[in-house]
């Protein structure tokens, strides 16, 4: 019989998002993500002036890119997306070179300072391996991460992309890389420009929330 491996996909929902960080914190500490570095950030942004003012919120990770940047720009070839969909990381070839982390798009990679090896999202693969959910999926109070094997009709993520499907959009799509995590409420609950946030060709910067949107606010910084 075929072995068939299941194909991780993950659908991020803006309308449930709160900006709590638990997602951030969960996989923090799950993968030990050194201070100053990550592999998931959410980030804000404010729109308006007071008393009619609103806050976005972007939750952001390595977007499993079907055509991936990294994957292109390694030279050691230490970067392969597997039969399940999953962008992964090989740290015994991996020779800490960096294109990997020039290359991509959304800020996911970045150079551990102690291991001193690529390091990146994988929907938290140790995991999967005990048929447990990602770290940031586990942690979610509100369920704005749906995750699952897209193969699988009754999967939570096949299901929501069966009632959410036509409302799903990707990140950069100018990018063309076929991001595999897709945001629901993209334009709708917040502003396309928030994803020009995600800094291209570095890792996600620990000194970026709402302060770099006080000037659209007219508040003195």
């Amino acid at each position: 019989m075929e072995d068939i491996s299941p194909q991780w996909r993950m659908a991020i929902d803006l309308e449930r998002c709160i900006g709590c960080h638990a997602c951030s914190v969960a996989c923090k500490v799950e993968n030990q993500v050194e201070l100053g570095h990550f592999r998931t950030k959410v980030y804000y942004h404010d729109q308006g002036e007071f008393p009619h003012t609103q806050r976005s919120f972007l939750p952001a990770l390595c977007m499993q890119c079907a055509d991936a940047p990294c994957i292109k720009a390694c030279p050691t070839h230490s970067i392969e997306k597997g039969k399940d969909g999953i962008v992964r990381i090989n740290v015994d070839t991996c020779d800490t070179w960096g294109s990997c982390v020039t290359a991509c798009p959304y800020g996911a990679l970045h150079i551990d300072p102690v291991q001193w090896v690529a390091d990146k999202c994988d929907f938290c693969s140790h995991r999967l391996e005990q048929a447990m959910q990602p770290a940031c999926v586990e942690a979610c109070p509100t369920g704005v991460l749906v995750f699952g094997d897209i193969s699988d009709a009754a999967s939570p993520v096949a299901q929501f992309y069966q009632k959410r499907g036509a409302e799903l959009a990707s990140l950069k799509p100018e990018q063309a890389t076929q991001p595999q995590v897709l945001y629901r409420g993209l334009d709708r609950v917040a502003p396309r420009t928030i994803e020009t946030k995600l800094p291209h060709g570095r890792n996600h910067d620990p000194h970026s929330y709402e302060i770099d949107t006080w000037a659209e606010l007219g508040t003195p910084t």
